[in-house]
Parts: C-alpha cells; structure tokens; sequence
C-alpha cells in the first residue's frame, strides 16, 4: 500500500464540526440583525426654529421751546423844543419881622414869663422793690405780730414752709408719669400785703403749676417796709417733688 500523502494537521474533515457551529452562530446573529433593524421615514417637512428680533426704535422726545418775542422796536423820541418870546421877572419874597426892635421884643416876651412858685410838683409815690435777704421790715405773716425783726423774719420762713405743707397736692399726672424734682418759686409780696408775680421753673409744667397754685393760697400779710414806707418785698422759694416706690 501506499501511504497517504495527505498531511493529519491540513485536514479539514476532522474540525468540520467546529466550523459548522462557528457559522451556524454567524447566520443567527445575522438574522436577528436583520429582524431588529428598523427604518423611519423622513418627514415631508422640515422644521427649522426661526429667531426674530424686533428693533426698537428710539422715540425721541419732542421739546417745545418757547422762544420769546422778539423785543419791541425802541421808540424814537422827537425833542420838542419851544420857543418864549417874553421873559417874566418873579420877585422875591422878603421875610421880615413884624417886631419894631430887639428892645420891644423882649419887652413882649415879658408879659408871658411864668414865675416859679406858679408851678406844681406832684408827688409820684415809687413802686420800689427790695429783696427779701435786704428789706429793714419784712412783711409779717399772721401769727407772726409783735415779734423783733430777726424774730419775726424766721417766724414769716417757717409759716411759708408750713404752709406748703399744708397745701402741698402732688399731682396724679406726675405721678403716673414719673415726673419728680424741685419747682423754684419766686414771688412779691405788694406794698397792701398780698402776693402777685408768681413766677415759676421747674422739670415739668405740672409740677410748676402745683407749686404756683400752693403759693397763689398764701394769706395777707402786713407789707414790708423800708424807710418806714410800704415797699413790694421779692421772696423765693423752692418746693421739691418727690415720691417713693413702695
């Protein structure tokens, strides 16, 4: 026999079943390719997006100027220029005394001489004020009467003070608010003994009312003297506004 010639490794017979399988699977990709593919038709229409941009335009605003009139031509002036014929002397008056002389008219004037004991002097009686610190006699308060001077000065104090004591009304405004603090108060005592020209300063108009009111309460009194004549005495005094919180 003769030995074959066919080389083992070219032999396609023996691997025929490998690549049977092999292109088995390509024509079953291949189909399943085929049946998954998919086709659209084109529209007819194409759409394209249109962008528009409108322009504005500047409006410009239309200013009336008013001008002014022209100015009116000037006016021509015509010089007119008259002619007199005659000239007119005017005479002047001459101012002249109707006395003769100087003798007569002092002579004249004698008639009308007023002498001094004609005139009357009337006596103007002085509204003169002195302060309290320098007055020779201070007003007396009643109660005070028949005391000395320096007695009758510390008794007038102490019935000032016991009077505002005694009238003294802090007022519910204040209080609600909280207004406190101390009211000087200055008033006159007048040559008849009665007081006038209260007068007022303090943190609050309430509270200066109150203390002018207390002030306005106090009696007549003899008035002061100074020189032995009834003089407006000027005194001071100060009322303190004060509450606790309880």
């Amino acid at each position: 026999m003769l030995p074959s010639k066919k080389n083992p490794e070219l032999e396609i017979g023996r691997n025929s079943s490998l690549y049977f399988a092999i292109g088995l699977n390509l024509m079953l990709f291949f189909s399943w390719q085929a049946l998954e593919y998919k086709t659209y038709e084109k529209s007819e229409v194409e759409m394209d997006v249109l962008t528009m941009e409108a322009e504005r335009e500047e409006e410009i605003p239309v200013i009336n100027i008013n001008t002014p009139p022209p100015p009116p031509p000037p006016i021509a002036y015509s010089e007119s220029i008259q002619i007199v014929d005659d000239v007119v002397e005017i005479e002047e008056t001459v101012m002249e005394s109707s006395e003769t002389n100087q003798n007569e008219a002092i002579s004249n004037t004698d008639k009308g001489v007023v002498g001094v004991s004609d005139v009357k002097v009337a006596y103007v009686e002085e509204d003169v004020e002195v302060a309290f610190a320098v007055i020779e006699d201070v007003p007396v308060f009643p109660g005070c009467e028949g005391l000395s001077k320096s007695e009758t000065k510390d008794c007038f104090q102490r019935k000032v003070q016991e009077h505002v004591i005694k009238n003294f009304n802090y007022p519910e405004t204040a209080l609600q608010l909280g207004i406190q603090g101390r009211v000087s108060v200055v008033f006159t005592i007048d040559s008849k003994g009665v007081t006038t020209g209260i007068r007022s300063r303090g943190p609050d108009k309430i509270l200066e009312r109150e203390a002018e009111r207390i002030i306005g309460l106090l009696p007549k009194m003899q008035p002061g003297k100074q020189r032995g004549k009834p003089v407006r005495v000027a005194y001071a005094v100060p009322i303190y506004f004060k509450y606790h919180e309880r």
